[in-house]
């Protein structure tokens, strides 16, 4: 990496936003050359390189404040991580797109009851939901929670774990492509896992 691009990544880091946009469009050619080829032909048209980077590159703005620099291309090699990360997660949900999870096969019945659900599934094998929270507590977390996120991982939260919409549904919805919907919607996941993990009123660890 050329000096000034070093000094735009060290303002980048800082929290500067003009400074991160232009570093990753100075990466763009080369974070698109990584990936070509990387998208087997039975997804393409589902998926593309343009939409990784997409989302790929709304992460890079949620998570630089994070980057430690060790070395050249560690920012690139850095980015190149979450964007494998981002087609590896997709190309999974695209493989179970005609076989639904567990817990979007059964009607729920009860107001409420699909953000039990998400908050199942955002506690993972790690930990459990608290037992001791109620419905209504369960429902105000998450979606104060969700005021807390980006616009676009608002809206696919709400359309997919709230409101039930497949990702075709919510693509056409929002002008993007199926695995697009597949990758905000997991790195959306792990953002209110985050905002939620930071009370233990709803995260316990199990024993």
């Amino acid at each position: 990496m050329a000096a000034d691009e070093n000094s735009l990544l060290e303002l980048a880091v800082s929290g500067d936003d003009a400074a991160l946009s232009e570093i990753l469009r100075v990466s763009d050619a080369e974070l698109r050359s990584r990936l070509s080829g990387q998208i087997g032909r039975r997804y393409r048209s589902a998926l593309s390189v343009a939409d990784v980077l997409q989302v790929t590159y709304m992460e890079a703005f949620l998570r630089i404040g994070r980057f430690r620099p060790a070395g050249n291309g560690a920012f690139r090699n850095w980015l190149t991580k979450i964007a494998e990360s981002n087609l590896k997660n997709a190309i999974r949900d695209l493989n179970r797109m005609k076989r639904p999870p567990r817990d979007r096969q059964f009607a729920l019945t009860h107001d409420g009851d699909s953000h039990v659900a998400l908050l199942n599934t955002l506690a993972g094998s790690q930990s459990s939901p608290s037992r001791q929270a109620s419905r209504t507590e369960i429902q105000t977390a998450i979606e104060s929670a969700m005021g807390l996120l980006p616009a676009d991982y608002r809206t696919v939260v709400q359309a997919f774990d709230i409101e039930g919409k497949t990702a075709q549904q919510i693509g056409r919805e929002i002008g993007r492509s199926p695995g697009a919907v597949y990758m905000i919607k997991t790195r959306a996941h792990v953002r209110l896992a985050e905002i939620l993990g930071d009370s233990t009123q709803f995260f316990s660890r199990d024993a």
